[in-house]
């Protein structure tokens, strides 16, 4: 039977209208508030409970006029009221303002089936790119055979933590001969994949053992391995960043080169963090003058900064993810805080430093965590060893966060 444009379906009670409503979708119910055996409020109570795909509208007709009633109707899931005796015009309006109420929601299941679908989508992307960016991680990750080694008198520990999955910094070491040892610290600007693609490159640059490939070694005229200075290694990187490296980045730098058996360094910094110094007897330093970033200008000068290290000294080059550390109040650590730090974590070496080191700076930061990788180098010069060679179980090694 077809009423206003509708397909109707009549039941002769509340019993007999569940029974249909169970098996078909019904789009609205025009319900009679008294009938046999289930009063109209009743089946409205039993209607909402359906599991169904979408909204039914539901109109009650009733002669009552009490207004608590019709209240407490309309809060179980009536939508509408008609009075007795009906009026059809009446009841034809309030049929067509339920069916615009109907079409809204049909027009807003559609959206949201769509809007599931393009998230569906996107977490199938998100996945894919989580599972690109642990790979990275772990390859990164792979850069550093030995997080820990020890060069002639001196142990080197290094720290990385990325802010991410993957991030710009890099530490490394690489050995020069028997007495000495290149380590450093760089900070590729911005963060995650593109930087850290960078840092893959940079790595490359830094710690292989083919003169050919790393910028800090060249054979001379009898085909030794020479070790150029720092300064002027710094220098090739940054006219190789300028001509050859495609990329908006640019880089800071501490590149320095120990002389393990002396406690002699020469260093370059290309504004990076000031290296510190923590003496034996307690006495913090942060010798250096900032220099000029790598990458920015093709006629940037680089010029070297002697230091020198005793029995008992610690060197550091750290990223500026440390000084830069905010507190819960947006507070950073700043030099005077990582100053107290080191008083309180000196007396540790090695892994033990490394672990008071973090610890402290978790503890500064609080929940938020680091908005910025976080890198160390920390080289401990001890008592040279007597024959004054390099431990046998030393390695180069390179970190990447």
């Amino acid at each position: 039977m077809e009423r206003f444009g509708f397909r109707v379906l009549e039941a002769a009670s509340g019993a007999r209208a569940m029974e249909i409503c169970r098996t078909t979708q019904i789009d609205m119910v025009i319900c009679d508030w008294i009938m046999p055996g289930m009063s109209g409020p009743e089946f409205c109570r039993s209607f909402r409970k359906l599991d169904r795909e979408g909204y039914g509208y539901f109109i009650l007709m009733t002669s009552i006029s009490d207004k608590a009633a019709v209240a407490a109707a309309l809060d179980i899931g009536a939508d509408d009221f008609v009075t007795k005796p009906v009026d059809v015009s009446e009841l034809r309006a309030r049929i067509r303002a339920g069916e615009r109420i109907l079409a809204m929601e049909g027009q807003l299941r559609s959206r949201n089936r769509v809007v599931n679908q393009t998230l569906d989508e996107l977490r199938v992307m998100y996945d894919g790119v989580e599972r690109d960016l642990r790979a990275a991680q772990r390859l990164q990750e792979s850069l550093l055979p030995e997080l820990h080694q020890r060069h002639g008198g001196a142990r080197i520990s290094l720290l990385l933590r990325a802010s991410g999955h993957v991030g710009g910094d890099l530490v490394g070491t690489y050995p020069i001969d028997a007495r000495r040892i290149g380590i450093y610290a760089l900070d590729v600007s911005g963060h995650g994949v593109s930087s850290a693609l960078v840092t893959a490159r940079l790595s490359g640059y830094l710690s292989g053992h083919s003169p050919v490939r790393h910028l800090a070694l060249r054979r001379d005229g009898e085909g030794q391995l020479v070790h150029r200075p720092p300064e002027e290694t710094v220098a090739r990187l940054n006219r190789l960043m300028l001509a050859e490296v495609a990329s908006d980045h640019y880089l800071t730098l501490l590149l320095a080169e120990v002389d393990t058996s002396t406690g002699a360094v020469a260093l370059c910094q290309a504004g990076h963090p000031n290296p510190v110094i923590q003496r034996r007897d307690g006495r913090i330093e942060f010798p250096g003058g900032g220099g000029f970033p790598v990458g920015l200008l093709p006629d940037a000068l680089y010029t070297r900064l002697p230091l020198t290290l005793s029995p008992g000294d610690r060197l550091l080059l750290t990223s500026d993810g440390i000084g830069e550390c905010e507190d819960p109040e947006g507070r950073q650590l700043g030099q005077e805080g990582l100053k107290d730090i080191l008083t309180r974590c000196g007396a540790a070496t090695g892994q033990g430093f490394l672990d008071a080191l973090m610890a402290e700076l978790e503890g500064f930061a609080g929940e938020a965590g680091f908005g910025d990788d976080i890198s160390v180098v920390n080289l401990e010069f001890t008592t040279p060893p007597d024959e004054g060679a390099p431990d046998p179980e030393a390695a180069q090694g390179t970190a990447a966060a």
